[in-house]
Formats: C-alpha cells, structure tokens, sequence
C-alpha cells in the first residue's frame, strides 16, 4: 500500500528515453540518495534517512518535504519513528501507508536491541541493557515502567511494561513489582522507566519509590541491580550515581 503522491514539481529534465518526454528530478535524487546512503549511511541527516523510509511509502513523487516536515515537528528520525500514530497524521501528506513503515522501522530497532540482551547474561551486556531501554522508552511521551526479571544466572526471562501514567508521573505499586517477580521465579531485578521531559535526572520520588522496592525484595532474596532512567538527553544509573 502506497500513499498517494504529492503534486509533481513544476520543474522537470528531458528524457533520453523518448522525444519531448521529462523525467521528474525527483527520480534522480532518489538514485543519488540510495548511493549516498550504500557508500556512507551514518552521513546521511535524520530528514535524508526518514525519505529513504518514505520511498516505500510513496513510490513516485518528491517526499523531501514531508521528511523534512516530519523532523521540524518532532525533533529527531528516532521521535518521529516513535511518535504516535494520531499526531503523525498531522503533517500534511502523512497517511496510513507511511505511519505503518514507520510503526515497522520501531518494531525493528526493538527487536534488534533484545535481540543483543535476550538469553544472554545481562550484567554482561550493560551497553546493550541500555541501549534496548532507550529504543523502547525514551521517545515515549508518557511515563511508563519497564521491568527486567532475571533469573539466578542474571539471564532475562521477563520483559514486562507494568505501568503507563502520565507525561510526569507513572502510577508504581512496590507489592505488585515483587509479586509479579515471584510469579517468574526471579532472582534479580532492573527497573527502567523514562522521563518525557528528556531530563534523565532522579526525582525524589524515584528514589523513594527504589528504595522501598529494595527494602521488599531484599528479605524475598530478590536483588535489584540497578533502576535506569532514559530520555532524550540521556540515562541515569542509580547504580552510578551511588543510590543503590
């Protein structure tokens, strides 16, 4: 399924392939983009990259300034990769076709990030801990509660959202974290939730609520390793900062 084209440039090149017939630039920049991005793909700017993705979605016409549109809007590839389907709609040009490419590209990238932690050790892999938090979270713009369950050999066998709230606060409920760990046999625990603001730095709150989600599993022999906030301007460790 494609989108329908945007209106065809008014500037046009001669075609060698028949008398008087034009070819739209557009289709020349396509070629020269896809060479640029086979030669060099982390050269490409997020807009150059977002049309790549939208060449499947419209498959003739100039999508630069939908691409470009998209951005301005959002911020970033990876914000408008992860911004919701309602106000992706509202960039002129923007349908059903595209937000299922870009739904596609998201569910990619998380897949690949599990990929590098699942049925691995994970205090192993921290890099990619991190890493898979901030592609599953970290453009989200509401709070949510992720939980990594692990099992005696730091291995993941659980990967669980237990709470969405809202853009500042995300309900928690100690008990019910435990008693879900209990439920999965863990051993160990990594709590991640991020904060829409892009400031990764601990709240009060945070703090609080880790310290009483300790003061619970320590007795069970549960250990929690770490709490990781992410956003857009980074992550924090409370390993790191000393709060665990």
């Amino acid at each position: 399924m494609s989108e329908a084209a945007p209106p065809p440039p008014k500037k046009a090149r001669s075609s060698p392939r028949g008398k008087g017939a034009e070819t739209p630039h557009y289709l020349g920049h396509r070629e020269r983009l896809r060479a640029r991005f086979t030669q060099s793909p982390e050269a490409l700017p997020d807009y150059e990259l977002l049309e790549l993705v939208l060449f499947r979605s419209i498959v003739r016409g100039d999508v630069k300034g939908i691409a470009k549109a998209l951005v301005a809007r959002f911020g970033s590839f990876s914000e408008v990769v992860a911004a919701p389907p309602e106000r992706l709609m509202e960039i002129n040009g923007v349908g059903p076709a595209i937000i299922h490419d870009l739904k596609l590209i998201g569910a990619a990238a998380r897949r690949v990030t599990l990929g590098a932690v699942k049925d691995r050790q994970v205090l192993g892999s921290w890099a990619s801990v991190v890493e898979y938090c901030r592609t599953t979270m970290a453009f989200a713009e509401v709070e949510e509660l992720r939980l990594l369950f692990l099992d005696k050999k730091n291995g993941l066998i659980g990967d669980e959202v237990m709470q969405r709230g809202t853009v500042d606060h995300t309900p928690v409920y100690p008990r019910e974290i435990i008693r879900r760990a209990l439920q999965l046999n863990a051993s160990a625990l990594i709590l991640a939730h991020n904060h829409p603001s892009g400031d990764p730095t601990p709240s009060r709150t945070d703090i609080e609520m880790t310290r009483e989600i300790v003061t619970l599993a320590e007795p069970l022999g549960i250990v929690v390793h770490d709490h990781l906030i992410v956003g857009r301007k980074g992550h924090a460790s409370f390993r790191a900062l000393g709060l665990l």
